[in-house]
């Protein structure tokens, strides 16, 4: 094993980078003061992933959608039995999760490390898929989809999406519809697992009190030899423009739930950190709880303390949220604008800029503390090309003219759109 150490002397901390003959990249963490041990495995699969090839492919092949969130479902079966049983036996706690660009699988433990750790290896290496357990999961998964149809927080997230992307697949439901899982069957989730799941495109990550050597040893006992597998992944092809100006949608709430997204560049690698960074200071500024914005929204009646901001990035995708409850969410957006329009007259405030630049590293030198947090940082940097210590960098040398130049190529109002989830009247 190809084996570098990365320090940061800011922390006085450090991890160790692995490149396994296999293609894994392993990415180890200890953290000898704490008492757990926090675990991922994961494959770069998530449910924007529906088009792809790899090896001699000659064409693309083209996916229903739900496939990696139901993937995800299957593996833990086995001839005998649930990978959950495995960790019972350990005391772990297990899980895993589909998201947008990964599929990641995980366990916690105080106890038991060595085994817990061979017992994710083993089963996220070993699928195994019939027509009838996958018409069975169909089921399963077919109710899951109907139970979020009628979330109000999901689908005031989803319908605001809608209105943002014309083909980009992060518009779609991660577990896709019940129309798009009765395509599945187990010869696709074999191709799909074949294809993803090669070593050469995972990460294994793992944060926490563990000995180095023995998860070396017990990695190299019980990973699997593949063939490196080309794989190109396809998205839509996506203008900048959006898809419509609003979405309204009833459902039982007592107080209508909104979300008004602004639909932004998308970027990767170290542009991506820094737009992501920058815009988050961006909009804690505009309308974090310190905000005029937000103060006169909360006096007027018009806000609660669920309001809040996101930046929503990844590949190909990259949108600055506000969100919360309103008696009047068309109010709000008209408010904000205003202050958009205002601060692009009279400014920014550098005193602002600053007290919330020294917010944001407090957070990101708090997120260190935190073994599964460092463990997530760890796969969440991998797979966007970045390395976990970077965002203590681009947060130190951000200035406030980034911030302004942020500002002035964000947040246009021809880009906004809002979704709105009403009461049933």
């Amino acid at each position: 094993m190809k084996k570098r150490i990365v320090r940061n002397e800011k922390l006085q901390e450090k991890y160790y980078y692995v490149q396994h003959p296999s293609g894994l990249t392993i990415l180890l963490y200890p953290m000898p003061n704490y008492s757990s041990a926090y675990a991922l495995f994961g494959t770069r699969l998530g449910s924007i992933d529906m088009t792809f090839k790899s090896g001699n492919d000659q064409q693309f092949t083209v996916v229903p959608e739900g496939v990696a969130h139901f993937l995800e479902h299957k593996l833990f079966e086995s001839e005998d039995g649930d990978a959950f049983s495995l960790f019972a036996k350990t005391g772990a706690s297990a899980n895993a999760f589909t998201s947008f660009d990964r599929t990641c699988y995980l366990f916690s433990t105080t106890n038991h490390f060595k085994e817990s750790l061979k017992s994710l290896l083993t089963f996220v290496q070993s699928p195994y898929f019939t027509q009838e357990t996958v018409e069975k999961e169909q089921g399963i998964i077919g109710q899951e989809i109907k139970m979020y149809e009628d979330n109000p927080g999901w689908r005031v997230f989803f319908n605001l999406l809608g209105c943002l992307y014309h083909n980009h697949p992060v518009k779609i439901d991660i577990a896709g519809t019940v129309e798009s899982i009765a395509k599945i069957d187990a010869k696709l989730l074999y191709k799909c697992y074949h294809t993803f799941y090669n070593l050469n495109n995972m990460v294994l990550a793992i944060a926490g009190n563990f000995s180095v050597q023995e998860a070396e040893e017990v990695i190299e006992a019980n990973l699997k030899d593949t063939e490196k597998v080309k794989l190109i992944q396809k998205t839509a092809d996506e203008p900048d423009s959006i898809c419509e100006k609003e979405c309204l949608q009833k459902l039982s709430v007592s107080l209508p739930l909104f979300q008004i997204g602004f639909k932004e560049t998308p970027y990767s690698g170290m542009e991506w950190l820094k737009a992501q960074m920058e815009s988050e200071i961006l909009l804690e500024m505009l309308a974090g709880e310190g905000s005029l914005l937000y103060r006169r929204l909360y006096d007027a009646g018009l806000i609660h303390d669920d309001f809040g901001t996101e930046v929503f990035s990844g590949r190909g995708y990259f949108a600055n949220i506000f969100a919360g409850e309103s008696k009047d969410p068309k109010k709000v957006q008209e408010e904000l604008l205003k202050e958009i329009r205002r601060l692009r007259k009279s400014g920014l405030s550098e005193q602002d800029f600053l007290s919330c630049k020294k917010s944001m590293y407090g957070r990101i030198v708090r997120g260190f503390n935190k073994v599964e947090s460092v463990a997530n940082g760890l796969v969440s940097s991998y797979f966007a090309d970045v390395d976990i210590y970077d965002n203590i960098k681009v947060a130190e040398a951000m200035s406030f003219r980034d911030i302004k130049r942020r500002f002035a190529d964000s947040l246009d109002e021809s880009k906004m759109a809002i979704s709105v989830i009403e009461p049933l009247e």
